[in-house]
Order: C-alpha cells, then structure tokens, then sequence
C-alpha cells in the first residue's frame, strides 16, 4: 500500500518517463521522428536517467515512510 501521495507521483513520473524512453526508441527507429532526430535524442537522454531516479527516489520515500 502506498503510504505517502509523494510516492505515487514520483511513481508516476517514473512511468512517464519511462515510456517517453520507449516512444522515442520507436520514433529514432522509424527513420523520420516528427520532432526532429535533435530533439527526440535529447528526450531520450533525459528520460532514461529520470526513470531510474524517480524510481529510486519512490523507494527511498517508501521506505522512509514504513
């Protein structure tokens, strides 16, 4: 059970970053991104390490909260 509301969104945003990662993997793949090979690298760059600070950081909240 998630104790804290801090928890569940930095869940969230682990999510959301996580499949901004897997969208942008497609969208390079496909040859022709719609935003630009520029700016779907640069989200891609930053997505990866968001998803596994978020996570890491809702697991140190929940843990803290126990």
């Amino acid at each position: 059970m998630i104790e804290s509301p801090k928890v569940g969104l930095l869940l969230l945003g682990s999510c959301v970053a996580a499949i901004a990662a897997v969208g942008s993997i497609f969208e390079l793949s496909s040859g022709e991104p719609q935003l630009g090979s520029l700016v779907t690298g640069i989200i891609l760059a930053a997505s990866i390490p968001l998803t596994g600070f978020f996570f890491y950081a809702a697991v140190q909240n929940a843990n803290a909260n126990q």
